[in-house]
């Protein structure tokens, strides 16, 4: 995979946006997989920036939400719908009709997930899938020890993530769903190009497990390896455990700009 070190979150997020101006660019209605969290906002942030300048052209861009917490009621304002529709949709002039998303408030999370995975797959699959990391290595909801070819599903949350995700509860890790529906490794190495980002020093043994580790169930994000077009960007303190930062620094150096990441 290919990995870029940046200064800090917002270089990280000036460049993912890049990325996806340029993919654009080619397929105006490119299907866009996003993540939630903090971690992607510079990453929204920018492409705002760019729409407003002219420089990226987001009317026709298609929206993927990578996962969803289950049994929160519709409209709910920390279900990932919401919070999509507040930092994505709502900010880009993206309308909803071009958002696809599991239905977490669904009486059949069973049927609700293999209803989207049809979804994906009728939109022609995800071109440009965005992935934030865990502390853990989990990548969208699934937790360690996931199989790396899991399909969308109903996921039990482990306490470290429901403890990681208080903040949005009002910091009672008790009031985090315990439950979510959540798209599988499996579908998400199908999207064409995979992007994480991650930023903080506290996601820097993650990173480092993703990039230099074995390929193991037990970091989820470590199936990043698997995938023909991968990309990790990490600013410096994401990226202060890599052992071959050096290597990883001269390698995106060296690359012609024109190919962008």
């Amino acid at each position: 995979m290919e990995v870029v070190i940046v200064e800090d979150a917002a270089a990280g997020g000036a460049l993912v946006a890049e990325a996806v101006a340029r993919l654009l660019a080619r397929r105006p209605d490119a299907l866009i997989g996003v993540a939630t969290g903090s971690t992607p906002i510079p990453v929204y942030a920018a492409l705002g920036a760019m729409a407003r300048r002219g420089e990226a052209d987001l009317s026709r861009a298609r929206i993927a939400q990578l996962d969803e917490y289950a049994g929160l009621p519709p409209g709910h304002p920390e279900s990932y719908r919401s919070v999509l529709a507040r930092q994505v949709l709502e900010p880009l002039g993206i309308p909803a009709d071009s958002f696809l998303g599991p239905d977490g408030s669904a009486d059949d999370p069973v049927a609700a997930c293999a209803a989207y995975e049809r979804a994906l797959a009728a939109a022609g699959g995800v071109d440009l899938q965005l992935l934030g990391i865990g502390t853990d290595g989990h990548i969208g909801f699934n937790e360690p020890c996931s199989s790396l070819s899991s399909r969308t599903r109903l996921k039990t949350l482990t306490e470290r993530t429901r403890a990681d995700n208080a903040r949005f509860f009002g910091g009672d890790p008790g009031r985090v769903p315990r439950h979510v529906l959540t798209q599988g490794i499996g579908t998400i190495l199908e999207a064409r190009h995979l992007v994480l980002l991650a930023t903080g020093e506290a996601k820097a043994e993650a990173v480092a497990a993703t990039v230099e580790g074995p390929l193991t169930a037990r970091c989820p994000s470590s199936a990043l390896q698997l995938h023909p077009h991968a990309t990790v960007v990490a600013d410096e303190a994401a990226a202060s455990r890599l052992e071959l930062a050096a290597y990883f620094r001269s390698t995106f150096a060296a690359k012609p700009h024109w190919q962008g990441i």
